[in-house]
């Protein structure tokens, strides 16, 4: 990748651009685009100059790459989990709540205990409690109790989009029906009450239109 790559790319994410729209006009994979940023600093970090450096002094390094381990996912699945992992950091989700909800996906049955993902993700317990914590509260996950090995067994399964969504709705709902109070306290005729207003107005909307779409499309789900 040259330079210019990378002043593209920056200049895309300055732009608000997807990483695949980047991709497109690059005329590269979205996989590259990903890891490149994600190596340099994320979508909100991400330096050309600073990256192109990097670049050079691992070329000059000459590392040679680690031997593949046995049984570990081709190039193709380890593209795809970068890939999902950047694009979750990208639409706000810590890093390592990233990392835990891509895990569980591309998992065949969504299911793994607190051990096996701090074994697959390589950090420490604490760090998966914590995340799985935070995707339960967005319903992304849920707990099932192991009472024969006294464990609990962290869940990803076939609602969760649908859970996710509607969680993330009657949230949004309820910011709208604050905002409308905030309005009525300022006085609807006021600038700050008008502009209120209109905003509890749009977040109602866009939250019943989003309910309502979640349960007409929820037997897309398996």
């Amino acid at each position: 990748m040259t330079q210019q790559d990378r002043h593209r790319i920056a200049a895309g994410l300055a732009g608000g651009l997807s990483y695949a729209e980047i991709a497109r006009r690059l005329d590269r994979p979205t996989s590259t685009i990903s890891r490149e940023i994600n190596r340099n600093g994320g979508p909100s970090g991400y330096r050309p100059e600073r990256a192109h450096r990097a670049t050079e002094r691992r070329a000059r390094r000459g590392t040679p790459a680690s031997p593949p381990t046995p049984g570990a996912p081709g190039d193709a699945v380890r593209e795809v989990e970068d890939g999902a992992v950047t694009m979750a950091i990208g639409m706000g989700l810590p890093k390592m709540v990233a990392r835990v909800l891509v895990c569980l996906l591309l998992t065949d049955d969504g299911r793994l205990t607190a051990a096996g993902l701090a074994r697959r993700l390589k950090v420490s317990p604490a760090s998966v409690s914590t995340a799985v914590g935070y995707l339960e509260d967005q319903g992304m996950t849920r707990r099932e109790r192991d009472p024969q090995r006294r464990r609990d067994i962290y869940v990803m399964d076939d609602d969760a989009w649908y859970r996710s969504t509607v969680i993330g709705s009657r949230q949004t709902l309820g910011a709208a029906e604050a905002t409308k109070q905030a309005a009525e306290v300022f006085g609807p005729d006021t600038p700050v009450g008008r502009r209120l207003l209109a905003s509890g107005a749009f977040l109602e909307r866009i939250s019943l239109d989003t309910l309502a779409s979640a349960e007409r499309w929820r037997h897309l789900l398996p």
